[in-house]
């Protein structure tokens, strides 16, 4: 019995194993996409799906503090998804890179139509600290480790940046700008601080 659940933005492989000998039910994290409950045989995906509901955030926390692990053992992040990539820190550098520059261009191109703003030049680096800037002459500049998070964090960041053309600070006239275009973006930011 599987099916799947909605977990910090991503979809979660749900295995579901009934024993006849089992008593109690237990939640295991097998990996970053994949739990495992092994139950009773009258356990439904009804229960199933409440455990998860009620051990939400428990789950959430392991499932970062794995995240992390697997980041120290050389294990890669690719759009919010672990992969054994077996390849050097300059290959890896590399292939963040070649990425980025797939992807952002068409986010830029699609939420620069959307939002009526056009950035002078796309750039990328790769940073420590800042993610994307836009300078005076209204250039962009992104950072090539974004194509470790989420999509939806990678946008929420183009779209923070494109809104920088017209407002050149954290106003609330910036804000309430980026909140037009991205309106749930509180929650964007905050996913993105639990995967740092």
């Amino acid at each position: 019995m599987n099916f799947t659940s909605e977990i910090l933005n991503k979809t979660i492989d749900i295995q579901v194993i009934k024993k006849i000998r089992n008593r109690h039910t237990y939640l295991r994290i097998k990996s970053s996409n994949l739990l495992e409950i092994s139950s009773h045989i009258f356990f439904t995906i009804n229960d199933a799906k409440e455990l998860i509901e009620k051990k939400k955030s428990w789950i959430e926390q392991h499932i970062i503090s794995l995240e992390k692990k697997a980041k120290e053992e050389g294990i890669y992040r690719y759009l919010g998804q672990i992969y054994d990539l077996d390849l050097s820190s300059k290959e890896l550098e590399e292939f963040y890179r070649k990425k980025a520059k797939e992807i952002i261009p068409k986010l830029v191109d699609k939420h620069s139509i959307n939002m009526n703003l056009y950035p002078s030049s796309i750039k990328f680096r790769k940073n420590k600290n800042t993610w994307g800037s836009c300078n005076y002459k209204n250039g962009l500049n992104f950072n090539i480790l974004l194509m470790k998070f989420p999509l939806e964090i990678i946008e929420y960041v183009v779209i923070h940046e494109l809104a920088h053309i017209k407002h050149k600070n954290h106003s609330k006239r910036f804000w309430n700008l980026v909140e037009i275009y991205c309106t749930d973006y509180k929650q964007r930011i905050k996913l993105f601080k639990t995967l740092l």
